[in-house]
């Protein structure tokens, strides 16, 4: 027996355990907040992406290297001469000495004694001469050596480019991107501090919906006891059944409220979950700790201070930069282009050796110069570029504008916000005073159930709105922290 019942009392803990609900901390919500938000994590990559983007304006600014190659195969080769020229030159022996033979016969005709005589005897020396068949030899050798077999050709060049001067673009392009990846580092603390707030909102939220179901609890339960005290006063004809029924739409009015409190209490809890990156049906429950009100209700704001602060003016401000990036950079389409190249050209068969089947190459290098003579889009594409920086320039006066008028509008609602803790901490003491007379009267026979009622009903409104106060200067301290900058 003392086996079974130790058991059933280790069940009994064990089970106690697993229902026993996790209290989180407004820190703990925070961190699981940060955590889990997937639109930190997307501000994140961003973040990644925009410094690999600068990386590779930077690399623009640096010399290329590269490398191509190829094979082709070709049916034909590549003839330099065509098939008569290649005809003229292997008989060109022949043709030299029919000329020269001809030549001479002509010339020597016209001695006066002999000549045609002198004539027939060179021409037939030429003839039997080997001066046709030798320049026929040479011809075959220079038609032999201008063949090329360039049926299988390989090639490949390596060349190096550097940008010398391309009109300030590389520079704007870089300085942009610059920017840019500095524009995405605020986007992310604006997007962490967007999340904190938000989970804050539903933390105090919860809070406030929790201290309002046990003041709830608390009022039902005074009205139960009153329920109670009324039926025994009916029972000794000491109060009416009117007076009972009042009490009891009272209970039933208080426990209704109980109810929407816990309603209102779960879907708050999902809320909270939701923002925290929990399952909407986790159970936990949270510190109910009054927030500590530690700020003061008005304070000396210096706006310059706010503006540089913000971080939307930080946001305009670099697209103000990069407005101006941008004029630079449509502008560069005006400007002369220079840039350098080199490389290795080689080839096979060998272009610089008589098409040999061997591999060859040499060394190349020049300047490139482009100047834009007529380019009336890139004067347009300037006069678009400045629009948008004074487009900038506007949304700028326009935020510090709505930024002024939002830091007092806050400033104004907390300094409200303490006026209504103050009035309702006095409201308190007199429904608290007000409450414990009526009491004291209602057990002395001096006073109706319905006075007691209304002391409750005061006594459980001046706690509600000590509690709403309380959670409206927290809110607005959260909010006036983030509207000046901090």
């Amino acid at each position: 027996m003392k086996n079974i019942s130790v058991i059933f009392l280790l069940l009994a803990v064990l089970t106690h355990l697993a229902n026993a609900q996790q209290v989180l901390t407004i820190e703990q919500c925070r961190e699981k907040a940060l955590e889990s938000n997937k639109g930190l994590k997307m501000s994140e990559e961003k973040k990644v992406e925009t410094e690999n983007l600068r990386k590779v304006a930077l690399w623009q600014m640096l010399p290329k290297v590269g490398a191509t190659g190829g094979y082709v195969w070709m049916e034909k080769n590549v003839n330099l001469l065509s098939d008569e020229q290649k005809e003229r030159i292997n008989n060109m022996g022949t043709t030299v000495q029919d000329e020269l033979s001809a030549s001479l016969r002509e010339q020597l005709s016209d001695l006066p004694l002999g000549g045609e005589l002198i004539g027939n005897i060179v021409t037939n020396l030429i003839a039997n001469s080997d001066l046709s068949s030798s320049l026929n030899n040479v011809g075959h050798d220079i038609t032999n050596a201008l063949k090329t077999d360039t049926r299988n050709t390989a090639f490949g060049v390596v060349t190096l480019t550097q940008p010398i001067y391309l009109g300030g673009k590389l520079r704007a392009l870089y300085k942009s991107a610059s920017l840019m990846n500095h524009l995405s580092g605020i986007e992310y603390d604006k997007k962490r501090e967007e999340t904190l707030i938000a989970v804050d909102e539903a933390y105090w939220q919860v809070v406030s919906i929790k201290r309002k179901k046990e003041l709830a609890e608390n009022y039902a339960a005074l009205l139960d006891t009153l329920n109670h005290n009324v039926e025994q006063l009916v029972e000794a004809e000491m109060a009416t059944k009117g007076d009972l029924a009042k009490v009891r739409v009272k209970l039933n009015e208080a426990q209704m409220n109980l109810t929407k409190a816990t309603n209102g209490l779960a879907l708050a809890k999902m809320l909270l979950a939701q923002r925290c990156g929990m399952p909407l049906d986790s159970q936990f429950d949270v510190s109910a700790t009054p927030p500590a009100l530690s700020l003061t209700a008005r304070q000396d704001i210096n706006m310059d201070s706010v503006w540089q602060n913000r971080r939307e003016m930080q946001m305009l401000r670099i697209s103000d930069s990069i407005a101006t990036q941008g004029v630079r950079l449509a502008a560069s389409t005006l400007k002369p282009n220079i840039g350098f190249t080199g490389g290795y050209l080689f080839s096979n068969p060998n272009l610089f050796n008589g098409f040999q089947n061997e591999f060859g190459g040499t060394l190349m290098a020049g300047i490139a110069v482009n100047i834009p003579i007529l380019h009336p889009g890139g004067i347009y594409s300037v006069k678009a570029a400045k629009a948008k920086r004074r487009e900038v320039a506007y949304q700028i006066e326009e935020a510090q504008e709505m930024i002024e008028l939002q830091v007092n509008k806050i400033s104004y609602e907390l300094e409200l916000a303490y006026k209504k803790l103050d009035q309702a901490q006095s409201n308190l003491q007199q429904a608290e005073e007000n409450l414990r007379l009526a009491d004291e009267s209602f057990k002395a026979g001096m006073c109706s159930s319905s006075d007691l009622m209304a002391a409750q009903t005061a006594w459980i409104s001046a706690k509600s709105d000590i509690l709403d106060a309380e959670i409206e200067i927290e809110m607005n301290s959260i909010y006036l922290k983030q509207a000046i900058g901090k």
